[in-house]
């Protein structure tokens, strides 16, 4: 500390040297200006230029800081613990404070430790009661980097106020988290409490970081999404080879020519670099002389507007002049738990890990967790490679508490037989006293996060990230009506205005796309689909869309019947790959020539192409003996040939061969054609008597006649594919449909047109209900005049006219009921009257439907039957049921006293 303290120093004096130079300079040149002023004043055109050259000026506007402060937070329904300090947190306080003067009583050239900051409710809080380990009820934040990826986009980055300072506050995560912003110790503590929940042996970091790190800075850094991922290749088994088998041809290449290619190419690479440094210093030099010729600045940006976009290859040569006084936060996890195998830094604003060997961390101040508080005694000269963390060891790492769960360093031999005895025996009669102290419960709440904030990641659902001739934008699913959720768009020069490629990824789209990379250079499309299209579709490269265009398109195999892998297309071929087909067909390539017709619109529907050549390659059918197991098909459809080459026997150097002059079964006369030997010509490696007779070759020339209008037939219909995909494809861009999960039942529409469907039948059951219960007697009291009072003999005829009806009712139901009964049974006696005359002619069809409706027949009479002698028993309980009822009813209840 003793050195940077010296830096401080030597910093502070260049620049107060610095200043008085600068001062003397503007003396000496605003007295020439101040003269020229007099002799020679501004004209209108004067005037009128210099405003042009203002508006010319591109001024690079900073972004305004967020508004993140104490002053902008709710304190007002924050809890208790939040507002004010148990007695315990107000011992621990005090055993932070005394700690903190003894450590600087002790190292008096340390900066103050970061104890206990304020937190939003200006109240100290310790900051390891600050921690609050949690574990997130989502899977995916079970690993630390999937957590320090979602604090990462769920925050926004603000810079401490002081770059060389701690901050004097520190917020609760559950605040962090409800506004969405913080500084670099806010996303420590969200994290590390996050990790703690995991299972991690996480801690809080308070050191010195890079420039680029604090303020993070991503511009000088090559985007993860770009960078390759190197293969691993797996090398095949070397198969043995045969004794006869034909050696490979020598490679005659020269290695000299080889050497001299590859020196040259360095040599290319060696002047490139060379010329990018002196071009790096000559602009450096321009840049320091034209800023002595022009030392205001207005002036500056008056006749250099261009020096507003300042290259990064620039700016990477100049040196921070707070290199390594930069307050800086990040997480530390030490190996052990969770199979951790290497302690590494996390850097919780780009959420990426780091070895703690690496540059970007220049030194420590201390540590904590939600147990206790370390700090740091080892010397960062060599910035934190030279570190160990071994927090038991209380020579490298002073604790604050006792109550550490990091054991001690066992002491040497030597040191143990160094104790001195006396003080042991001094010792022997006091009372230990336990000095220990645990750390008290966190102080914070809960810490929870909504599955719409957990979905919604980025604030506001979207987050842009520049990096080194990069740009990566990242929205929340469902933002976007594409489905879009994240681009990546790579430019070619370092001003980012060039496009070179760009790629895009998408989540729950219906045509499964997850990924579209378009190539701005080449003009190539490719799009990549998870498995479940319409068409098994997996990737489809293509320039245009229009058909007949070259093309590539990849199928998952599986999900087809006929083994599809990939079909590649052009203007005048196509060609097809397959796998797992039951015929063994692994290659089918088909050439077609110019079209005879020229219509406005061709298509393979309309206008096909004619086809030249099928060749089709078969993989080895281990069933049939390989003289006779076609290897390669070939229908020159053209020359009228079919070409026949069969697989080569183990033990064989060469295959069987066979060609057929293929023509047609009749000449112009309308004669047959006999099969002749000239039509089919054959080299065989081991002649057999039965392929050389003609019936063996005719039966073969016919079966493969066939098979070529069955190739042709298929070829046709992969052409047809082609233009169903095309059109699908088509009206999936225009419509770009999402899928949502039944579960979702905000976006789920129809879901939510099903819950008020229900909601509609049960209103209308209601109104069925409320209806069922209408007054019996309206249409009976609606007959006698409205003003007149009821007398007794009126209520009297109310209450038989509406039994009497009732009555009649009763009786036309039990009269229907018996009604159909007596249908159903005659019909019944007339079908087996009818069955019983034509017995003997009927069919079985003719029984089975006999049998069919005498079992329908007896149902419904059954069921009829049933009815009637339920209606018998309950008719006359219902009647008494109305009696009571119009007895009880309030509006005859004055009349019906007589007769109860």
């Amino acid at each position: 500390m003793e050195v940077l303290k010296e830096k401080v120093e030597e910093e502070e004096e260049a620049e107060r040297e610095e200043a008085a130079v600068r001062a003397e300079r503007g003396e000496k040149v605003v007295r020439p200006m101040e003269v020229r002023r007099e002799e020679a004043p501004m004209t209108q055109e004067m005037l009128r230029d210099l405003e042009k050259k203002l508006s010319d000026i591109e001024m690079a506007i900073p972004e305004k800081l967020s508004t993140f402060t104490k002053d902008t937070i709710d304190i007002s329904k924050l809890p208790l613990s939040y507002q004010s300090n148990t007695l315990k947190e107000e011992h621990l306080l005090q055993v932070a404070d005394s700690f903190s003067r003894q450590y600087s009583h002790l190292c008096p050239d340390r900066v103050p430790l970061f104890l206990h900051p304020l937190n939003e409710c200006e109240v100290p809080k310790l900051v390891s009661t600050t921690i609050r380990p949690t574990l997130m009820p989502y899977p995916e934040l079970y690993n630390w980097d999937s957590c320090a990826q979602f604090v990462s986009d769920f925050l926004t980055m603000v810079p401490l106020l002081d770059p060389l300072k701690p901050p004097s506050h520190l917020y609760s995560p559950t605040t962090v988290l409800k506004y969405q912003e913080g500084n670099c110790f806010d996303f420590s503590t969200l994290l590390c409490s996050m990790l703690l929940g995991a299972g991690y042996d996480a801690y809080c970091v308070n050191g010195y970081g890079s420039q680029d790190m604090c303020q993070m800075d991503l511009t000088r850094d090559v985007c993860p999404l770009t960078v390759k991922h190197q293969e691993v290749v797996q090398e095949e088994e070397k198969v043995p080879p045969k004794k006869y088998a034909i050696k490979p041809p020598r490679d005659l290449t020269s290695r000299f020519q080889q050497e001299q290619e590859t020196k040259k190419l360095e040599e290319i690479k060696a002047e490139e670099e060379r010329r990018l440094r002196e071009e790096e210093e000559r602009l450096l030099r321009e840049e320091d002389k034209e800023a002595t010729q022009y030392p205001s600045t207005f002036l500056w940006m008056i006749s250099h507007p261009e020096s507003q976009r300042r290259k990064p290859d620039v700016e990477k040569a100049k040196t921070d002049p707070l290199h390594g006084l930069r307050v800086h936060s990040w997480v530390l996890v030490l190996s052990g738990k969770r199979e951790v195998p290497e302690s590494f830094f996390i850097d919780p604003f780009t959420a990426r890990s780091y070895s703690t060997q690496d540059d970007h961390f220049l030194g420590i101040e201390s540590l904590w967790n939600h147990k206790n508080y370390w700090v740091n005694m080892q010397d960062c000269w060599n910035c934190c490679k030279d570190l160990v963390f071994d927090l038991g060891d209380p020579v490298r790492w002073e604790y604050l508490l006792l109550g550490t769960e990091k054991s001690h360093l066992s002491l040497t031999e030597e040191e143990e037989d160094g104790l001195n005895d006396d003080d042991d025996v001094e010792n022997l009669g006091k009372e230990d006293e336990d000095k220990s102290f645990d750390m008290p419960p966190s102080w914070v709440e809960q810490i929870e996060i909504s599955p719409e904030a957990f979905e919604t990641r980025c604030p506001n659902g979207k987050k842009v990230i520049q990096y080194k001739r990069a740009k990566l934008e990242k929205w929340a699913p469902y933002l976007n009506s594409n489905g879009l959720v994240c681009r990546l768009t790579t430019y070619e020069d370092l001003e980012c205005t060039k496009t070179l490629e760009i790629k895009e990824w998408f989540q729950n789209r219906e045509d499964m796309l997850e990924l579209k990379h378009i190539d701005k250079s080449t003009g190539l499309n490719v799009d990549y689909f998870k498995p479940g299209h319409p068409q098994a579709l997996r990737v489809h490269s293509y320039k245009s869309m229009q058909p007949e265009t070259d093309r590539i398109m990849e199928f998952y195999d599986r999900a087809r019947v006929d083994g599809l892998v990939k079909r590649e297309e052009t203007s005048k071929t196509m060609t097809e790959y397959y796998r797992g087909r039951s015929d063994f067909l692994s290659y089918r390539h088909v050439s077609f020539g110019d079209r005879v017709k020229k219509l406005s619109l061709n298509s393979a529907e309309s206008n096909p192409r004619p086809i030249v050549k099928i060749t089709e390659r078969f993989a080895r059918n281990p069933e049939q003996p390989a003289d006779e197991d076609v290897a390669e098909r070939v229908f020159l459809i053209s020359e009228e040939r079919i070409q026949l080459r069969y697989h080569c026997r183990d033990d064989h150097i060469t295959a069987s061969k066979r060609e057929f002059l293929r023509r047609s079964e009749v000449d112009n006369k309308g004669n047959k054609i006999v099969m002749t030997p000239d039509m089919c010509i054959s080299f065989e490696v081991e002649p057999m008597e039965h392929t050389k007779k003609l019936l063996y070759q005719y039966e073969a020339m016919m079966r493969l006649k066939n098979e070529e209008k069955l190739s042709r037939h298929q070829a046709w219909e992969s052409e047809l594919e082609v233009l169903e995909i095309l059109k699908l494809r088509e009206e999936e861009e225009e419509e770009h449909r999402l899928t949502i999960s039944i579960y979702d039942t905000k976006r789920n529409e129809k879901s939510k047109e099903y819950r008020e469907a229900m909601e509609r039948v049960m209103h209308e059951e209601h109104l069925r209900q409320v209806e069922a219960q209408l007054d019996y007697l309206a249409p009976f009291l609606a007959q006698l005049p409205p003003s007149e009072k009821m007398t007794r003999w009126q209520a009297m005829r109310v209450k038989d006219e509406c039994l009497s009806d009732f009555k009649q009712r009763l009786i036309d139901k039990a009269n229907l009921i018996q009604a159909r009964f007596e249908k159903e049974t005659q019909e019944l006696q007339k079908k087996q009257q009818w069955y019983q005359e034509n017995q003997v002619t009927l069919t079985v069809e003719d029984e089975d439907l006999y049998l069919s409706y005498c079992s329908q027949a007896m149902f419904r009479i059954r069921i009829l039957e049933q009815r009637l002698n339920r209606h018998k028993e309950l008719a006359p309980l219902k009647y008494l049921a109305l009696e009571e009822k119009l007895y009880k009813d309030p509006r005859l209840v004055e009349f019906m006293k007589v007769f109860v």
